[in-house]
């Protein structure tokens, strides 16, 4: 289901507008500051249930989002990233593949010397087989990821996230 890269606004609205505009904001006028936060699914995975989590428990905790939904093609997650200069670039993968694709999208961040001091994590199901697998969050934080969360790890996530400053709609 990787059809989005042909067209980066199907079936994702995201895409065409990444930063997240509520309801409230659209009918006064007021447009919220840039994002403090930047969610990312990986290159190949289509989910979009965790991402949506994640904009939701981040907006709670009084960060600005801006979500690129499934399936981004790297370069997109690096030029949004480049434009909105976020706190904390949150990658997130369900199909277990995050792994891979993790590894070669913090490559792409990092090549970028603006990016250089961008906190950057990554968390979910990082491989197929099931397992915590310790050399993978060994090398992917060596790669340049801040961070690396298993599935469920939430609360060192939010102890992270609490850590972080943010720019909050107002």
């Amino acid at each position: 289901m990787n059809s989005t890269h042909g067209n980066p606004t199907h079936g994702n609205p995201t895409h065409g507008n990444s930063q997240h505009v509520n309801a409230a904001h659209a009918h006064s006028g007021h447009v919220p500051e840039k994002p403090s936060v930047l969610i990312t699914g990986t290159s190949s995975d289509s989910h979009t249930w965790n991402l949506i989590f994640l904009q939701l428990m981040l907006e709670e905790m009084g960060h600005s989002v801006a979500n690129l939904g499934p399936t981004p093609p790297d370069d997109l997650v690096v030029r949004e990233a480049l434009a909105h200069r976020p706190t904390l670039i949150v990658v997130s993968s369900v199909n277990g593949h995050g792994f891979n694709d993790g590894l070669r999208l913090i490559k792409a961040i990092r090549a970028e010397e603006a990016l250089a001091d961008t906190t950057v994590v990554i968390g979910g199901k990082l491989s197929t087989d099931g397992l915590r697998n310790v050399g993978y969050t060994r090398q992917l934080t060596a790669a340049g990821y801040d961070a690396v969360f298993e599935n469920g790890e939430l609360g060192p996530f939010r102890a992270l996230v609490s850590r972080l400053p943010h720019r909050a709609v107002s």
